[in-house]
């Protein structure tokens, strides 16, 4: 449920906050007031397209937030798989801020990404304006609300279709790309089998780089390394003019002769034959290292070589053998798919057609739990549309099978059909309906897609394009019922529909020598009487008015209580 707006600096709104309640919000104002800023600010706050002049004038940010209470345990789970923390207090605060043509948003005090904004959005609440009006009419979202409407029944068949539709796109795929001009077979199978042999004859083993590579590092540098190696032996132990070994060699002879008198000149004696026995070890493999560097210039030229002969193999093939081998399986696979190539093609062919039958076979499962839904919903939709005033509405959803029309989301075409006289044939929807006829549609769907949809929260902008009188009446009390079981907002220049309000709110605009601005408060006590005789009859308001809007809500009242 939304609990409250609070908008800053956006258009005409310098500062206004509202607290909403449950079940029926309803908003009024004069024409041009704003009424559509509060729809717009809440579309704003949820990811909306923020335009460069929405800053109010004078002003260099914007800002919205809005509160909503995730009460279900269907909203919390979805807030969850989202990383989107709900406190004990199940409260979902979501704020946009909009400054120099940029914005940021913020869920819960975290900045989340304008998908994730979205995707936490439609779980919390639906909006409806013109533009689903114009969306009913595409043929394409007629089976997207009917695969809404029937919900789990459709799930599993819906992503079996998609998994088998996509393996047959590769098969089919791989059918077009395949070669069968002879002379381009012929170089492609040159090529392939030049590159197989390339791979294949430099028996590489892996690890293989690693070692190269550091034999030739080693070879490379060893006249350096075998420099350096005999500095440190001569230092050690063959230098003419004295060396490490003969120095301690003399400190350990001089000792030798007080050796068993005193401890502590027996513990260095200890230590010095240590260090004596270590530069031996020493000086052994100094010396081994560098008999290791002793090598011919013909063994380097062979190390040399290899290394340029997998570097060559890597550039061509991939950054690792491991890569090379995989690249040389793939060649060897389509090579051999090359040299046995009608084979190979009647073989995909076989594959796509068995493909085709387990595609189709998805695509009738998935038709026929389309076909039961839709039965189930046109009679829903009948239903819903006579309680809005359709006296002799005929509806009739469509679904057909089309085995040529093949697509992830099956082979279905579906249409909403409608007959809104008695003796008329069913029509498409999109030819029949005016935009009054439109509305009432929509609502009718919105009613019986709620049930389906688990969202607290429902918001109509326009809802009451093209109606009046009776058909009005029919419209508030069914806005009036489906509030009985979530929350629903919405904007209204109708008389009959503001009296059904448990929760009216007025939108007004003042303005002075310099400025404008536009604030929205909720109506107390005898206010919504007034502001239903203003709808009913405009600036000039007579005391027959009030009575008459007396007795509307009055009536509303008796119709909320009796339901």
């Amino acid at each position: 449920m939304l609990i409250s707006e609070k908008v800053k600096n956006l258009a005409l709104i310098k500062e206004a906050e509202t607290e909403f309640g449950s079940g029926l919000n309803i908003i009024t104002g004069e024409t041009g007031a704003g009424k559509s800023l509060v729809i717009g600010s809440v579309e704003l706050a949820l990811g909306g397209k923020a335009k460069s002049d929405i800053v109010r004038h004078g002003e260099e940010e914007a800002s919205v937030e809005l509160v909503f209470e995730a009460s279900t345990d269907h909203e919390r789970e979805e807030m969850a798989s989202l990383d989107i923390d709900v406190e004990d207090d199940a409260l979902v605060i979501m704020t946009r801020k909009i400054r120099d043509g940029r914005s940021t948003a913020k869920i819960n005090g975290n900045t989340v990404n304008a998908s994730i904004l979205k995707k936490a959005a439609s779980v919390l609440i639906d909006i409806h304006g013109q533009r689903d009006q114009m969306g009913l009419l595409a043929k394409r979202n007629m089976c997207r609300i009917l695969d809404r409407y029937a919900g789990e029944a459709v799930n599993e068949p819906l992503n079996k279709v998609g998994e088998h539709y996509k393996k047959y796109r590769e098969i089919e795929d791989e059918i077009a790309q395949d070669i069968s001009d002879p002379d381009e077979l012929k170089r492609r199978q040159d090529l392939l089998s030049f590159e197989v042999s390339e791979i294949e004859k430099a028996e590489l083993e892996t690890g293989e780089d690693e070692e190269i590579e550091g034999r030739y590092s080693l070879m490379k540098n060893s006249r350096k390394i075998a420099e350096s190696l005999s500095e440190a032996l001569g230092a050690l132990s063959e230098n003419a003019g004295g060396n490490v070994s003969d120095y301690i060699g003399k400190a350990s002879e001089s000792l030798s002769s007080v050796q068993g008198i005193d401890d502590k000149t027996d513990s260095i004696i200890s230590r010095i034959s240590e260090v004596e026995a270590l530069v031996g070890d020493l000086s052994i493999d100094i010396g081994d290292a560098l008999r290791s560097m002793d090598f011919s210039e013909e063994e380097f030229a062979e190390v040399e070589q290899r290394l340029d002969l997998i570097n060559h193999l890597k550039s061509k093939y991939g950054k690792t053998i491991e890569d090379i081998y995989e690249t040389l399986e793939e060649k060897q696979a389509e090579l051999e798919k090359i040299e046995d190539h009608d084979n190979y093609l009647e073989s995909l062919k076989a594959k796509l057609e068995e493909e085709k039958g387990v595609l189709l076979k998805a695509c009738k499962e998935l038709s026929e739990k389309r076909t039961d839904a839709a039965s189930k919903l046109q009679k829903q939709m009948k239903e819903a549309m006579c309680d809005l005033n359709f006296e002799n509405v005929e509806f009739e959803i469509a679904v057909k099978a089309d085995p040529d029309s093949l697509s992830s989301n099956g082979y279905d075409t579906v249409a909403f059909l409608i007959s809104l006289n008695k003796g008329e044939k069913l029509m498409p929807l999109e030819d029949v309906a005016s935009g009054g006829e439109l509305s009432r549609i929509m609502l009718a769907l919105k009613t019986v897609l709620a049930d389906t949809d688990d969202i607290s929260t429902l918001i109509f902008d326009e809802i009451d394009t093209g109606i009046s009188g009776r058909t009005a009446e029919k419209v508030a009390e069914k806005l009036s019922v489906l509030a009985r079981s979530r929350q629903v907002i919405a904007i209204t220049h109708l008389p009959q529909i503001a009296a059904m309000a448990d929760h009216h709110f007025v939108i007004e605009k003042t303005s002075d020598d310099s400025s404008t601005e536009t604030s929205v408060r909720e109506l107390k006590g005898d206010e919504p009487v007034e502001e239903l005789s203003r709808l009913l009859s405009g600036s000039k308001v007579t005391d027959a008015v009030r009575e008459n809007a007396k007795e509307m809500l009055a009536f509303a009242k008796k119709f909320k209580t009796n339901k």
